[in-house]
């Protein structure tokens, strides 16, 4: 807005006192303040509100006006409340220094004008902004040319001082301005806004994380492939985007909340461009999984895994190992063949699901998920993950830092930390009628072992789908121990033999406050120790040996007896 525009409103009750060759100078923001030097808080452009608590006597008025001056403000509004009108020096200041100056009467509150200029010039902003918006967007659409999402979230932040980022469903930032999110932060946002789509609630979603404000927007991928918006929201929400900004939009006007959906709309464009690109991924996925079932010679799978390695891993010298992992998501009320619910097609679902699952949290950027593949057949989403060999990875490089890595230079994916960081977010995208499952088969050197490499990722899903919860993981170490005989007992014969055993414990805590179960779980984590045991719980040996007889005692069970051990130990794993 132009200084002009003040005199104009009568509200405002402004009256000149000097500057009128001056009066067509764009005002970009107001600022009160009473300080001698308020040099360190202007950025020029403003309208510079003061009460003259800072006036004295008269030579304090040229180094204010001279400070002002030199750093670019628009204009000075003096209120007459203080001193009961402006002091001469200061207007002589003013003309020297060519700075228009407004006296304010003492009836008009500084808040009044404060809110007059800030809502005039955030419209105006917002204006140019939307048409800066609707070329970028024209220019992505068209061509690669736009700059990506960033340059409209930097757009944002810096003409109507939004703070937004682009969040994938399980919290990980793909594109911001300024600060980024922390990963905790981020984790909550994307399941309050899971949970807000799963609802129906109307976007966009206002929500409250760690004292703060954000409203979260659905970012809907409307290009070629797309799921219609009249099709069943579970087929796409674990996989769409969300635009977070820091701001509460429930008393925003129509033109901002209809800017904001032209950003949206705008990134879907690059989310658009990023699922083209995996196609040829995607594809290759395909080609050596369909080799892989139809039992084909290893020599021919090799040729496909030369030709998928360079897209997977360029630069690796050597020839990868590789794991696969198989995820399958499944809704309740199944009336379909195979198990998915309501008639969604599971596959396209849990690929999209699994590809974000797979990036390290840490890594930002829509193109991070570049150095694996995930195919679909039927309900399963297959990956082909490429690793390199041990003897690539570089001894100073800390591989530990991958919450889905295991130990320092291992760089194999480990199914027990794969999803620690997006269990919440997605367990809140499923709500109360989905399910996620994962199994993660070890790692092979050859094209012979993919075969059996797909089969023990499948058994291991089989197992992690025989666990309570919404999402679930198993990996290939859990194959080899009694973990893989326990979820396919019968649950009426689980039922009973738990009951057998640990009912009589749980009655007499429920009644004694014993604490029986506690302590048979710590003394068989110790292997039976005595001394190990009673250190752990803080208990006297005598007293550990008095609850142990206890225990012998309510069932029959002699914990002396390897027999005994272990007729306790698993059924404390199947309770």
């Amino acid at each position: 807005m132009r200084l002009r525009a003040l005199l104009e409103t009568d509200a405002l009750g402004l009256r000149l006192l000097g500057g009128d060759e001056e009066l067509d100078r764009s005002v970009r923001g107001v600022m009160t303040t009473d300080l001698r030097d308020p040099s360190r808080y202007l950025t020029g452009g403003e309208l510079v509100l003061t009460g003259l608590a800072w006036h004295r006597d008269a030579k304090d008025s040229e180094p204010f006006v001279r400070i002002l001056s030199g750093a670019g403000v628009a204009g000075l509004a003096a209120g007459e409340a203080e001193l009961g009108a402006i002091p001469d020096d200061l207007v002589e200041a003013c003309r020297h220094h060519r700075l228009p100056l407004f006296a304010v009467h003492e009836t008009v509150a500084f808040a009044t004008i404060t809110e007059h200029v800030v809502r005039q010039v955030s419209g105006e902003r917002a204006g140019d902004l939307a048409a800066v918006v609707d070329r970028h967007r024209r220019l992505m659409t068209s061509g690669p040319t736009g700059g990506g999402p960033e340059v409209v979230l930097d757009l944002l932040g810096s003409d109507l001082d939004l703070h937004a980022w682009v969040l994938s469903p399980t919290g990980r930032q793909i594109a911001g301005a300024g600060a980024p999110l922390s990963g905790p932060v981020g984790a909550e946002l994307a399941g309050l806004h899971l949970a807000a789509m799963r609802s129906g609630r109307r976007a966009p979603h206002r929500v409250t994380v760690d004292g703060v404000t954000y409203s979260l927007f659905p970012i809907r991928n409307h290009g070629r492939g797309a799921v219609p918006a009249s099709r069943d929201v579970r087929e796409s929400v674990l996989s769409d985007w969300l635009l977070a900004v820091e701001a509460d939009a429930g008393d925003w006007p129509a033109a901002r909340l209809d800017l904001l959906q032209g950003v949206t709309q705008l990134i879907a464009v690059e989310r658009d461009r990023r699922d083209a690109a995996r196609t040829v991924r995607r594809r290759l996925a395909q080609e050596v999984l369909e080799l892989v079932q139809a039992g084909a010679p290893p020599a021919e799978i090799a040729a496909r895994l030369r030709v998928a390695a360079p897209v997977l891993l360029p630069g690796l010298g050597s020839a990868p190992h590789w794991q696969v992992v198989v995820a399958r998501v499944e809704w309740d009320q199944a009336d379909a063949p195979g198990g998915s619910g309501s008639g969604i097609a599971g596959g396209p679902v849990a690929q999209a699901l699994l590809e974000e699952i797979l990036v390290d949290p840490a890594v930002t950027g829509p193109d991070s998920a570049d150095r694996f593949a995930v195919a679909h057949t039927g309900d399963e989403a297959i990956a082909l993950v490429p690793l390199p060999a041990l003897a690539d990875v570089r001894p100073e490089a800390d591989v530990s830092q991958d919450p889905a890595r295991g130990p320092a230079q291992d760089p194999a994916l480990h199914a027990d930390s794969l999803l620690a960081a997006v269990r919440t977010p997605l367990s809140a995208g499923l709500a109360d009628d989905g399910r996620l499952t994962l199994g993660v088969s070890a790692s092979v050197h050859s094209p012979e072992g993919l075969r059996g490499a797909l089969e023990e990722a499948r058994h291991a899903r089989r197992v992690a789908a025989a666990r309570p919860g919404r999402v679930c993981a198993a990996g290939h170490h859990e194959l080899a121990s009694h973990v893989l005989l326990l979820p396919f007992v019968p649950d009426d014969v689980r039922r009973a033999f738990t009951a057998r055993l640990l009912d009589p414990l749980r009655d007499y805590d429920g009644r004694h406050r014993a604490e029986l179960i506690p302590t048979l779980e710590a003394f068989l984590d110790c292997d039976g120790s005595w001394t190990r045991c009673a250190a752990r719980l803080h208990l006297h040996v005598n007293t550990l040996r008095y609850r142990v007889g206890r225990i012998e005692q309510l069932t029959g069970r002699d914990l002396s007896r390897l027999e005994d051990k272990l007729d306790f130990f698993l059924a404390l794993r199947m309770s």
